[in-house]
């Protein structure tokens, strides 16, 4: 009696593959490069507290920063610089920092989850959710990753150029930094085409009695 057909394991083809979250820091700020992460997750090693990065101590995201490296199955964060946002202007240079952190993960994603209402132009399907930094975890990893990576930045820029106090403000339009900028005028890494910088320009240039305006 020839032996039964052994049963097959059917194969599952509709699995929904890698999804990867998106974010970015730093189009608020009047100088620095624009930061965008992507991160994918490990279901296998899920990392508890992740939230929307502006909701979060500096210490605790500092911590999950580094849980987020260790455990994440690819990650990473990509620039755009003062100069690209200057070019662009900061919408498209921060699409293209959000393309730049998806290219360069290590694993190719099925999908691209954005927080806000907009996606850069990838070649893999994307979709924007709105508050998704505090709805999506992979998106609220990209949050953090992105917040802390600029901070960092920040504190480099603040060794350099220490007049701005740029460790304390990050760079956003506090009254400190606009005094500070018509004090002193805009460093190399200030945002020309923001128009608390481009004041400051001017007002230092009609102080020192140039005979052109800034452009």
């Amino acid at each position: 009696m020839p032996s039964p057909t052994p049963a097959q394991i059917p194969l599952v083809f509709d699995r929904p593959g890698l999804v990867a979250g998106v974010d970015e820091a730093g189009r608020g700020p009047l100088a620095g490069p624009v930061v965008a992460a992507a991160v994918i997750l490990d279901e296998l090693q899920p990392i508890a507290g992740l939230a929307d990065s502006k909701k979060l101590t500096a210490r605790r995201r500092e911590r999950l920063y580094d849980e987020i490296r260790a455990k994440a199955l690819a990650c990473c964060i990509a620039e755009a610089s003062v100069e690209e946002i200057d070019r662009l202007n900061i919408l498209h240079a921060t699409m293209l920092a959000m393309r730049r952190a998806v290219e360069g993960l290590r694993l190719r994603p099925a999908k691209v989850l954005v927080d806000g209402n907009r996606v850069p132009v990838l070649r893999i399907p994307a979709e924007a959710i709105v508050q998704g930094d505090a709805t999506v975890a992979a998106i609220s990893a990209a949050s953090i990753l992105a917040k802390v990576h600029r901070d960092r930045l920040c504190l480099g820029l603040d060794e350099r150029f220490p007049a701005y106090g740029f460790a304390v403000h990050k760079g956003y339009p506090t009254a400190a930094h606009q005094a500070a900028l018509l004090a002193h005028g805009p460093c190399p890494e200030h945002r020309r085409s923001y128009a608390p910088v481009r004041a400051a320009e001017v007002a230092l240039a009609l102080r020192s009695g140039a005979n052109e305006i800034p452009r």
